[in-house]
């Protein structure tokens, strides 16, 4: 099939091995170039090259790019939920939404997922726990945070987007089915067209369409035959992954090329 909704292009950009002021500058020039969305990711430190060097924490981050941007959606590809109570998680989410209204609606995203990167929990004193146990605590923490939402004044601006990354069959796609706006895998096409269909039966299971789910992956180093793929099986939403503090602004441009064309179509 064709997807429904229009392609747009993320970029995540790492917060790793580069100072603050270097992050801000290529925030702006994605902006300007026309990339509908910006994620960075919650981790504490680096996942390549130097496990000390220079990283920045997530949430205060994207309050700062909340505060400089003024078209561009932001988010975390993803939040770990096992780094905050659900309800601050909730009211963090709401206050950057406002932060990026700017006068009018959110551009907030609130990814999420149960967590892996045992580095983080061990440096941090978390309880790393199980893979179960993470997804466990996910799946209680989702519907606290959108009971948080109800009850928080003022209201979030808009329904704040949820993204669920991850791919777990039994207990990931089950919470996708039941929560998500956006879905996010790192599947290849067939992969993807297979975790699709078990989408799909959960949504039955949990009574809901899971069409108005929108299914986002990953470009990397994909090419454009693979991309368009994912485009025919219903994927709509795209991200590349920036290494600062010299990234290939060329490929993103011929990126957004292709998603005019495709938009255009």
């Amino acid at each position: 099939m064709t997807a429904a909704r229009p392609i747009r292009i993320a970029v995540q950009i790492k917060p790793q091995h580069v100072p603050y002021e270097r992050i801000r500058d290529i925030a702006t020039q994605l902006e300007d170039m026309g990339v509908d969305i910006l994620f960075n990711w919650d981790h504490f430190f680096p996942l390549s090259g130097d496990r000390g060097g220079l990283h920045f924490e997530s949430w205060t981050m994207l309050a700062a790019l909340a505060e400089q941007t003024t078209r561009v959606e932001i988010g975390a590809l993803v939040n770990c939920n096992s780094y905050r109570n659900p309800d601050l998680q909730a009211d963090m989410a709401r206050t950057i939404d406002h932060i990026s209204a700017k006068g009018g609606v959110g551009r907030f995203i609130f990814g999420t997922g149960s967590g892996w990167f045992q580095h983080d929990y061990d440096e941090y004193g978390y309880e790393f726990g199980t893979v179960g146990s993470r997804l466990d605590d996910l799946g209680e923490a989702l519907p606290r945070i959108e009971a948080r939402w109800e009850r928080l004044n003022p209201a979030p601006t808009r329904k704040i987007p949820v993204l669920i990354g991850g791919a777990g069959e039994k207990k990931t796609l089950r919470l996708v089915a039941k929560h998500a706006d956006i879905w996010h895998s790192f599947a290849d096409a067939p992969t993807l067209e297979r975790k699709l269909g078990i989408l799909a039966q959960h949504g039955e299971a949990v009574g809901r369409d899971v069409s108005e789910i929108e299914i986002s992956t990953e470009i990397h180093n994909r090419t454009l035959a693979e991309v368009e793929e994912q485009v025919d099986l219903g994927a709509s939403l795209f991200t590349i992954g920036l290494d600062a503090p010299d990234p290939d602004l060329a490929a993103v441009a011929e990126w957004l090329s292709w998603r005019d064309g495709q938009n255009a179509g």
